[in-house]
């Protein structure tokens, strides 16, 4: 395993459960249960083992004595606690906390109360339970996560597939959301809850929410933008282009933030923080609803108080003919397989420049469908958009004049993005240079059945293949090796994630690699996370850099 994927990062008390409203926020601080309880579930997270020992058992006291079984009262037991139980009882990694917190909840129920049961049976909507833990998260890596952070969310738990990638991904998002910086720690999540909403991502926009209040945030903030100050709603126009068309991000939108006259003013330090707050959580956009992740259990969608019907019950995706499947799959992989050995063995074909750009305009014009269904966003996120119906447009329409291509030899992540940011936001490039570094060269050199795979190629054509999406182009590389080594299933699914993530089903998901392990898949949508965020860095670094000459 790689390094301590949280160096530095402390457990706090948590706040309310994610996902409760700011009105029930303050009932629960003023419940009788918020003293001994709430701090022995604080404590629980401690590296000292005789601690945390003694931290569940003060735990275990304060929910018998609440519920009365001491003989001096009457059973009672607040909701922030009962949800608290919960979620312990379903992600711990430590497995005495997770039996004790399981076993307290059928105690209060034995007592009368009537308490949460969780709807989901696992992280992903789209990977069973069993083959996750099949495929085997990396347990100490989620028990470090517990004991920084003070719990395991869904996101690290499918994460921690690839462990070396989380913890890179988990120090870059401390430092970003946590560590000393030009933006306040309220602002932070702000932000984050202003760019998950742009992708209907309840699930994050929940998580910062939960996040902005803890660090003292004004909760009106979260029923409206109009009631978040005019220098954060001033980010909107950026942020819809962020998120959905970054090149057509431009030297003029930067100066109407950062110039002297411009009111309220934002300094370069600061709105470089934002855009990185941002693309970082469009990205992560992605990567939850690519995942199909479920509500986590404390989460508005994640419990219930009555019991649970079948049909609320989240599971992975069914198939009708799984042993058509099973042949069609494993003759899909035998194709790849010999194609990315021939690639990898024929001779560099002469091939001139302008050969090279028409395959990468024939790739980037190419027609591949996303989903049109247009569910109606909850008001919890509503709310919080400005310009709703601004979405992805092609980059390069059939028929249209598409704006001009960024070639990567002219402004690049290396070249140019890596030394700006860490001039203006001192070791954030560092951060984001080591998760793009590790999940680009990430590989367990395998392939569905296959062990002894060189990968490359395959994770090269995902990446190039998002970056063409939006418009970069790289002179060196060959566009035909995409069609090669992409099937039209896999591209649906990396287009649909990477520009309508909302938009992401689990039918779409099970259409790609059907004899490929969800690891595999997970890897995937990491590379597609990944290179869309330095994607979407690089317009706006280079808007940023032509304002500063």
């Amino acid at each position: 395993m790689g390094s301590n994927p949280a160096t530095g990062l402390t457990c706090r008390p948590k706040g309310p459960p994610e996902g409760v409203s700011g009105s029930e926020r303050f009932r629960y601080q003023s419940e009788s249960d918020i003293g001994p309880t709430m701090k022995s579930l604080s404590r629980l997270c401690s590296r000292n083992e005789d601690e945390r020992a003694a931290a569940l058992e003060e735990l275990s006291q304060g929910v018998l004595l609440r519920l009365g079984l001491d003989g001096t009262s009457s059973a009672r037991l607040g909701k922030e606690t009962l949800l608290h139980l919960l979620r312990l009882s379903c992600s711990c990694p430590l497995q005495e906390v997770r039996e004790r917190a399981a076993e307290l909840l059928r105690t209060a129920q034995e007592r009368g109360i009537e308490v949460p049961q969780a709807l989901a049976t696992g992280p992903s909507a789209f990977i069973h339970v069993e083959e996750m833990l099949k495929e085997g998260p990396d347990q100490d890596i989620l028990i470090e996560s517990f004991l920084s952070l003070g719990r395991v969310d869904h996101l690290t738990m499918v994460m921690a597939l690839h462990p070396s990638y989380l913890s890179c991904f988990l120090k870059a998002q401390h430092a970003l959301l946590e560590l000393d910086g030009p933006l306040p720690r309220h602002w932070r999540h702000y932000i984050g809850v202003m760019a998950a909403a742009r992708h209907q991502c309840l699930y994050l926009v929940q998580q910062h929410s939960a996040g902005f209040l803890e660090a003292g945030g004004e909760e009106s903030w979260l029923s409206g933008l109009e009631h978040a100050p005019t220098k954060l709603r001033s980010l909107q126009t950026l942020n819809k282009l962020l998120a959905h068309r970054p090149w057509l991000i431009t030297q003029q939108h930067i100066q109407e933030l950062v110039f002297p006259g411009a009111d309220p003013r934002w300094s370069l330090a600061e709105l470089i923080h934002a855009v990185i707050l941002m693309a970082h959580a469009h990205s992560l956009c992605s990567f939850v609803w690519g995942c199909g992740l479920n509500p986590e259990p404390d989460h508005t969608g994640g419990y219930t108080f009555q019991p649970p019907s079948p049909s609320h019950l989240t599971h992975s995706p069914a198939h009708e003919d799984g042993r058509q499947e099973l042949v069609d799959g494993a003759m899909e992989v035998e194709v790849l397989m010999k194609r990315m050995v021939e690639l990898q063995q024929q001779e560099e074909e002469e091939c001139t420049q302008e050969e090279m750009v028409t395959r990468f305009e024939r790739q980037r014009s190419e027609s591949i469908p996303t989903a049109v269904v247009r569910a109606v966003p909850p008001d919890m996120v509503l709310h919080l958009v400005e310009d709703p119906d601004f979405r992805y447009e092609d980059f390069a329409p059939r028929g249209e004049q598409a704006p001009p291509t960024m070639r990567a030899q002219d402004y690049s992540w290396e070249d140019h993005g890596f030394s700006l940011v860490n001039r203006l936001l001192p070791d954030m490039g560092q951060f984001l240079d080591e998760k793009f570094q590790v999940v680009s060269n990430l590989t367990y050199h395998r392939m569905a059945m296959h062990e002894g795979v060189d990968t490359h190629t395959l994770r090269k054509a995902l990446w190039n293949y998002i970056h063409c999406l939006y418009g970069i182009r790289y002179d060196d590389y060959d566009y035909g090796s995409v069609n090669v080594l992409l099937e039209r299933s896999l591209k649906v699914f990396v287009k649909t994630m990477a520009c309508h993530p909302e938009q992401t089903t689990a039918r779409i998901y099970g259409a790609f690699w059907r004899h490929f392990r969800h690891s595999e898949k997970v890897h995937a949508n990491l590379i597609v996370m990944e290179s869309r965020l330095q994607a979407a860095l690089l317009y706006t670094l280079r808007a940023i850099t032509h304002y500063m000459r």
